[in-house]
């Protein structure tokens, strides 16, 4: 009997100790984050769009938090969502400065996030959550070999991964005509015109005999040449499957990806995960191919918006977002779930095809995809569902960031931040909570490339939010509020306007931006200016040089780090194909 009572006491005693761990594990909220790809803010019925049907995210809207002035840290994909994972300004860690573009170019490209940058992922992986990414990547894979995998998902935080490591482009939809604005495709093409007119000229000298030319000599340079042009058109041509491929964690599971099913392959991977993970905290980071262009609608949802394509599209992805939120709130986990919605960046506001729109529409903001000072390219929605915690209803007014989701996510998730970078974003709960208070952005840097377009200060005092223009694009044609002859504007060159004194707007008055103010009016403008020009002299010191991710030779294709399923260059497979979405 002593020997029994014994072991009565040291189980009591254990499960005094455990009790108390279990409580705080199940206290952590399960976090779902779904982000759109391209969709402008005015394209969701809750930011003031009337003709296209949002009904899943109006009803996120009125059930939680929305946020009016959510900004991204870039108008384009990869720098955006290098900032998103690790709540620093893409410049810190190289994916917004490089001279081989602004976003990574192909799968097979050996930049990425860089191995030693930190994201949310990681951190609430070592808390013991599950961690998940449905969707787009877009940060690259390889570093140095084909199966190093230092920039894949798995080697940044993530348990599961499926989806595209690459984007959605023209090339991934069959019978479309490939649109590529990298800056390898031009350079080849200068380089086979320039191969041509020299074998022209040795020819010429030859017959006019003005120097002795060996035919043989010609005749190799011709036949390389014709071979140099084969080769990258063809590389070009069938560029879908080097890019447009999907992964279920290191393997390749389509290659090329039939974007036909695509979609409902998402939905029942991100509801596959959910399942799996419900008993215990989960990271759900749901990555939309939606509405990036080719617009991939399924025929459920085709012809049924106002707004051709695109409308569809929009539609579609509000479906999706539903599909998602209602899984949760079937499984139970309703009130224990933290569910964010958001875009990477603005519209495509120039994409268009004769008479119809395939690009998004950003409202009354200016500007669009890869315009990083106007409001169009960078304003984002912002919107925050958690019952119980978050007031339903609520709309919040001041300056919020795409950055502020890594503390975010990493305080409820019980981690720490990292403490020996800078991390730009800041911990919203105590506003998602209180928006009574105000924001802890007092600035915010708005950069293209290289280069600093523009700044806001949110002056606390005043509540007045004023907006610096030092760089605007060239729109073509005026007025148009796009480079509709570019696409997208550039950061730089003969196209952009710099000036001085720079451009002054009060967005809390004017956040179209339509007036900038006149400067000898009132002093306070210029002292505003001459604020927010110290605030970007401290934060240029702040910034330390890194290696460029997005260099010319990183943003190479390089075949020795294509993935391929098969014996490359014979890269295909489906295994996929007899997977179905059960209705």
């Amino acid at each position: 009997m002593e020997s029994l009572s014994v072991h009565w006491n040291l189980a009591a005693i254990l499960c005094i100790m455990v009790t108390p761990v279990t409580r705080a594990a199940s206290a952590k909220p399960n976090i779902v984050l779904l982000m759109a790809d391209d969709l402008g803010i005015g394209d969701i019925g809750c930011y003031g769009n009337d003709t296209i049907r949002t009904p899943h995210i109006d009803r996120l809207a009125r059930e939680g938090l929305k946020l009016t002035q959510h900004i991204s840290a870039a108008p384009l994909c990869t720098p955006s969502r290098a900032a998103f994972m690790t709540g620093r300004y893409p410049i810190r860690s190289g994916m917004d400065l490089g001279n081989g573009g602004r976003i990574i170019f192909w799968t097979a490209a050996s930049g990425g996030l860089p191995p030693n940058e930190t994201t949310f992922a990681t951190i609430l992986q070592q808390q013991g959550y599950s961690t998940g990414l449905i969707g787009k990547w877009h940060l690259g894979v390889n570093c140095e070999s084909r199966d190093d995998f230092c920039h894949h998902p798995n080697s940044h935080g993530f348990n599961y991964f499926y989806g595209m490591p690459f984007t959605l482009y023209s090339g991934c939809k069959p019978g479309t005509r490939i649109e590529f604005n990298g800056p390898m495709k031009p350079l080849l093409s200068f380089l086979t015109e320039m191969i041509g007119l020299g074998v022209l000229t040795l020819i010429a000298l030859k017959y006019s005999k003005l120097l002795v030319v060996n035919g043989k000599f010609i005749v190799f340079c011709a036949i390389f040449g014709i071979l140099f042009f084969i080769t990258w058109y063809t590389w070009f041509q069938y560029s879908q499957y080097w890019n447009c491929i999907l992964m279920r964690n290191h393997e390749i599971t389509e290659q090329p990806m039939n974007i036909e099913r695509t979609t409902f392959q998402i939905l029942k991977e991100a509801h596959g995960f959910i399942e799996r993970n419900k008993d215990d905290p989960f990271l759900l980071f749901v990555s939309l191919l939606h509405v990036h262009t080719p617009l991939i609608t399924t025929k459920k949802f085709t012809g049924g918006s106002k707004h051709g394509t695109y409308g569809d599209s929009v539609e579609e992805m509000d479906y999706l977002v539903g599909s998602v939120v209602d899984y949760i709130d079937e499984a139970g986990l309703k009130n224990n779930t933290l569910i964010y919605f958001t875009s990477d960046h603005g519209g495509h506001i120039e994409l268009a095809e004769r008479n119809t729109q395939l690009g998004g529409w950003n409202g009354i903001y200016k500007g669009g995809k890869a315009v990083a000072g106007w409001e169009g390219g960078i304003r984002v929605p912002g919107i925050f569902r958690w019952p119980g915690v978050i007031a339903p209803d609520t709309v919040y007014d001041e300056p919020t960031s795409l950055m502020d989701i890594f503390p975010t996510v990493v305080h409820l998730g019980g981690g720490e931040l990292p403490t020996d970078r800078i991390i730009d974003g800041r911990n919203l709960m105590p506003l998602l909570q209180n928006p009574a208070l105000h924001s802890e952005h007092e600035f915010l840097f708005h950069h293209c490339g290289p280069h600093l377009h523009a700044a806001r200060w949110h002056e606390k005092e005043s509540g007045t939010v004023w907006k610096v223009h030092f760089i605007t694009p060239v729109f073509s044609p005026e007025g148009a509020g796009g480079c509709y002859d570019s696409k997208p504007c550039p950061c730089d060159g003969d196209r952009v306007t710099y000036h001085n004194p720079p451009l002054l707007f009060d967005i809390s008055t004017d956040p179209s931006e339509s007036s900038p103010l006149q400067l000898h009016l009132k002093p306070q403008y210029m002292q505003a200016i001459n604020r927010i020009k110290h605030a970007i002299e401290e934060h240029q010191r702040t910034i330390i040089p890194v290696p460029q991710q997005l260099s010319f030779m990183n943003n190479l294709w390089k075949p020795w780090l294509q993935p391929c399923c098969g014996t490359f260059p014979f890269c295909w497979c489906d295994k996929d194909i007899n997977l179905t979405l059960e209705s």
